[in-house]
């Protein structure tokens, strides 16, 4: 490699260190074990502890994540956890999955399906004829608080198109702010249930825009929604603003929606995949609230770390280790591809930038990859002039083409004094007008 001057040599060390000398001492990289889905599932509470544990049961036997073992544990403790509950639908279609191939004692319990379904009946009557009453006697605070219990009646049941419509229905009777947000805040539980991010969006901007202040931990919510909002949207860049503005407060109070892990690990990863080296360094690094989801997931904070300081064998090492769990979330799953393209590219086009020319064997050997496939990639980040140089295929060397600095220079000294000219000229037209009383006589005409 030839670099643009007298640095080359630490910059030439650096790249070596990355993957040119084999003989080098390498950090010890954490290992992608095999997910541990009991800790996972402890992260979570409610309905999402249950998708959860019913997505990985259905993806962990891909042929890309290979982990059929894990599909009879994820099917067991979903199966425990819909028992806490009232959910017969769920019930029966994970009995159905399960298939008898967990024993008699995860098989389909009709006695507790009919006992719950009837009890179900009673409830759903006594709600109704409570209701009914409060809008007889038109008592706002009452008819509020009835349709939010059909709506927590609904939501348990797993009938979430009703849970919406019913939640949606307290707005009306809202007299205040601290009703509002909690108004926002069913309703954006339950759409993220069902996938409807759009009224996840708009119910954020309502709870935001509330007169009162809110408070951190609400806050802290609101902006893990908005979050996965973008996510879902694609919107990478605004998904990793809203994660990194998440307060720490947070914690474990909004795990029926998303845990602190998931907020770096999310976090984390759009930002690398869309910010620049600035952005990465002052909003995610040197980040004081961030850095404390980071710490809950060292795997993340030691690849971003390493895309900083431009480890990039050590960083990629990190993400493919990681990709098999998170093929397995339930929200990122869908992006991992994407994420892990745009991470790479960046990565490629940081590594060419101080170069002259950079040997495409010692850039493999860096990327963990081989020749013929870096040059593909190389090829087409050329074309979408996403890095300016050309290839030399047979002796397989990346040429940069730099701008002609001298050239360059030239033209900014001649702009210089064409301006500096015409300014002078400029000043020397003014004072000859003043010598010669132009203005005031003209003035004296009129």
């Amino acid at each position: 490699m030839d670099a643009d001057d007298d640095t080359c040599a630490p910059i030439t060390d650096e790249i070596r260190a990355n993957g040119g000398d084999e003989q080098r001492t390498r950090r010890p990289i954490i290992s992608g074990d095999q997910l541990d889905i009991e800790a996972y599932a402890s992260l979570y509470s409610g309905r999402t502890k249950i998708m959860r544990l019913l997505f990985i049961a259905d993806h962990c036997s891909d042929e890309k994540i290979g982990n059929p073992s894990m599909k009879l544990d994820a099917l067991r403790m979903a199966y425990d956890e819909i028992k806490k509950g009232e959910n017969t639908q769920l019930m029966r279609e994970v009995a159905q999955k399960i298939n008898g191939r967990l024993g008699p004692s995860y098989e389909l319990d009709s006695v507790w399906c009919d006992t719950v379904d009837r009890r179900a009946e009673q409830k759903k009557e006594k709600l109704e004829n409570e209701l009914n009453a409060y809008r007889t006697n038109l008592i706002k605070e009452s008819i509020r608080m009835g349709y939010n219990d059909f709506g927590d009646f609904y939501y348990s049941h797993g009938q979430l198109g009703d849970a919406f419509k019913s939640y949606v229905r307290t707005r009306d009777y809202c007299t205040t702010s601290k009703h509002i947000v909690h108004m926002c805040m069913s309703v954006i539980l339950v759409s993220i249930e069902m996938g409807q991010f759009t009224h996840v969006t708009s119910y954020v901007n309502k709870a935001e825009q509330a007169p009162d202040a809110l408070d951190p931990i609400t806050s802290a919510k609101l902006r893990c929604a908005a979050g996965l909002a973008n996510l879902e949207a694609k919107k990478y860049k605004l998904a990793a603003r809203k994660f990194l503005e998440t307060n720490p407060e947070l914690g474990s109070h909004y795990n029926e929606v998303i845990a602190p892990q998931d907020v770096a690990t999310y976090g984390g990863l759009c930002a690398l995949a869309t910010f620049d080296r600035t952005e990465l360094k002052s909003k995610v690094i040197d980040n004081l609230n961030f850095r404390n989801f980071l710490e809950l997931v060292p795997e993340v904070r030691e690849l971003i770390n390493d895309f900083y300081s431009s480890h990039y064998a050590s960083c990629l090492q990190y993400l493919g280790n990681l990709k098999a769990n998170l093929l397995l979330d339930i929200h990122l799953h869908d992006h991992v591809e994407t994420l892990y393209d745009q991470i790479r590219h960046k990565a490629l086009i940081q590594y060419t930038l101080p170069f002259v020319s950079v040997d495409l064997n010692m850039m493999a050997n860096a990327f963990k990859t081989t020749v013929a496939e870096l040059q593909k990639e190389l090829e087409a980040l050329i074309t979408d002039n996403q890095i300016q140089a050309r290839i030399d295929s047979h002796n397989k060397i990346l040429y940069a083409r730099h701008a002609d600095q001298r050239n360059a220079t030239f033209q900014r000294v001649l702009e210089t004094g064409r301006e500096f000219d015409r300014d002078v000229r400029s000043m020397l037209l003014r004072s000859n007008l003043v010598k010669h009383d132009y203005n005031v006589r003209q003035l004296r005409k009129l």
